[in-house]
C-alpha cells in the first residue's frame, strides 16, 4: 500500500535475480545500412565466420567466470542481422553456453532474421542448433514503401519468409513501423489488417522514429524529408494499433508489442522488468548483479576492436560501471511503464527514488496518466500515449 514516508538514507539492495537471467548476444553485420537505423550495424564484404564463433565462445567462457552458476531462462541474437550468420556458428555458440550455464526446461532462444536472407534449409539448420523463436523484420507490407525504407525484400518474399519460418518454428513474430511517409490512416489500417490475417502470435509495431545519426536524420536535419504525418495522425494509427491488434486476439502488453497469450517475448520483458542479463558482442550492454551491486556494461561497439580484444584478453570484453540507487530506480520506472502490467511502488522506492516520487505518483494519478492500486502503479490509456512527458514529470525530482 502507499507510504508518505520512504526513507533513502538506507536502501537495500533489490534482489534482481528473481526477474530472471538472459544472454543477449550482438551480431553487428548486415547486407546494407537501412536509413532510419540507429543500431550497430555495419556492411561487411566477406565475414569469417569460423573466426567470429571462436571469439563469442572466448567471451562466453570468460562471462562464465564472473556470472557462474545463474539459470539462464533465455538468449537473443540480435543485431544487426543474425540471420546471415552460419546455422554451424548459432550451433557453437550454443553448444558453448548449455555447456557454461543450467538453462530452464523452457529456454527461449530467439533469432531475428531478415526476410531477404531467409532460405528454408537454413531455418532447419538454425532450428537444429537449438533456435526455437524467430523475429522477422518485415516492416512494411508495401514495395513502395520497402524501398523508402531501404529494405531489400519485396512484400511477397517477406510473407514467404513467414510462411517458411512459421512452418519451422513454434514462435514466430514480426516487426511493422508505421507512421511512414505520406502513409495514411486507411493505408495503415489495411496493411495491418494483412499482417494479422498471417495467422501471426507477435506482433511489434513501431512508429517511425527519425534518428540524428542515421541518413534519415541527416535527409530531415537538412529539410529533404518530407511527408511525416504530424503527431494527431501518428497517435491515431497507435489507437488504431490497439484496436485491431486486439480485435484479432493480440493483446498489448508493452507499448509496441502485441501477442496471443502465452507468445510474449520473454526475453524483452526480462529487460523491462529489471532482470539481469549478459550483453556480448560489438556494442552489446548487459546489467548485472555482482556482490550485491547492480552493474551496466558496454563491449566496444567497433566490430574489429571487439574481435581483437575478445581474441587476446581471457576477461569480458566490457566495460562496466556501478549503478547508483537514483540509477536502478530510473531504470526501472522507464522500462517497467512500458508493460501494461506496470510496476511495484515498493520496489521502486528501495531502488532508490527520491522521497518526492509519491507526491509525483499521485499527481500523475489525479491527471489521469497512471493508475495506483494498492503496490501496482501502471500507465492509463491516455498516459501511455504520451510515456514520454509522463516520464520527465516523474523524472524532475531526481538529483
Amino acid at each position: 500500500m502507499r507510504s508518505p514516508s520512504w526513507s533513502t538514507d538506507v536502501l537495500p539492495v533489490a534482489d534482481w535475480q528473481n526477474a530472471g537471467f538472459g544472454l543477449y548476444l550482438h551480431w553487428p553485420f548486415c547486407q546494407s545500412k537501412c536509413p532510419y537505423c540507429d543500431f550497430n550495424s555495419h556492411v561487411a564484404a566477406s565475414i569469417d565466420q569460423v573466426r567470429w564463433a571462436a571469439a563469442y565462445v572466448r567471451q562466453i567462457r570468460a562471462a562464465a567466470e564472473i556470472v557462474p552458476d545463474r539459470k539462464l531462462d533465455s538468449i537473443f541474437f540480435g543485431g544487426g542481422t543474425p540471420s546471415l550468420m552460419a546455422p554451424e556458428t548459432v550451433g557453437l555458440i550454443l553448444e558453448e553456453i548449455r555447456k557454461t550455464w543450467p538453462v530452464s526446461n523452457d529456454l527461449e532462444v530467439t533469432l531475428e532474421a531478415n526476410p531477404s536472407s531467409v532460405e528454408a534449409g537454413k531455418f532447419e539448420g538454425f532450428r537444429d542448433a537449438g533456435v526455437n523463436r524467430v523475429s522477422l523484420g518485415v516492416q512494411s507490407l508495401n514495395d513502395d514503401d520497402l524501398a523508402r525504407l531501404g529494405r531489400l525484400h519485396s512484400a511477397a518474399e517477406a510473407r514467404k519468409a513467414f510462411e517458411i519460418a512459421r512452418n519451422t518454428f513454434s514462435r514466430v513474430s514480426f516487426d511493422l513501423i508505421y507512421a511512414r511517409q505520406d502513409q495514411s490512416l486507411d493505408a495503415w489500417r489495411g496493411e495491418l489488417e494483412r499482417a494479422l490475417e498471417m495467422a501471426i502470435d507477435h506482433l511489434s509495431l513501431y512508429q517511425l522514429t527519425i534518428e540524428p545519426e542515421t541518413a534519415f536524420g541527416r535527409r530531415f536535419a537538412a529539410g529533404g524529408l518530407h511527408g511525416l504525418p504530424d503527431e494527431d495522425l501518428s497517435a491515431d494509427m497507435y489507437d488504431l494499433t490497439v484496436d485491431l491488434c486486439a480485435r484479432a486476439g493480440l493483446e498489448l502488453y508493452e507499448i509496441s508489442n502485441f501477442a496471443r497469450k502465452g507468445s510474449e517475448s520473454r526475453h524483452n520483458i526480462l529487460y523491462w522488468t529489471g532482470g539481469d542479463y549478459l550483453g556480448i558482442g560489438p556494442g552489446a550492454h548487459g546489467r548485472l548483479t555482482i556482490d550485491d551491486n547492480r552493474w551496466a556494461s558496454v563491449a566496444p561497439s567497433n566490430p574489429a576492436k571487439w574481435l581483437e580484444e575478445s581474441e587476446t584478453r581471457d576477461t569480458p570484453c566490457w566495460v562496466k560501471e556501478r549503478l547508483t540507487p537514483q540509477d536502478r530506480a530510473e531504470e526501472y520506472l522507464m522500462m517497467g511503464l512500458r508493460l501494461t502490467v506496470g510496476i511495484s511502488f515498493e520496489r521502486l522506492m528501495m531502488l532508490g527514488a527520491d522521497a518526492g516520487m509519491p507526491e509525483r505518483l499521485r499527481e500523475m494519478e489525479d491527471s489521469g496518466m497512471i493508475c495506483w492500486t494498492a503496490d501496482r502503479v501502471r500507465t492509463t490509456e491516455r498516459g501511455r500515449s504520451i510515456l514520454n512527458a509522463v516520464l520527465r514529470e516523474l523524472l524532475a525530482g531526481q538529483t
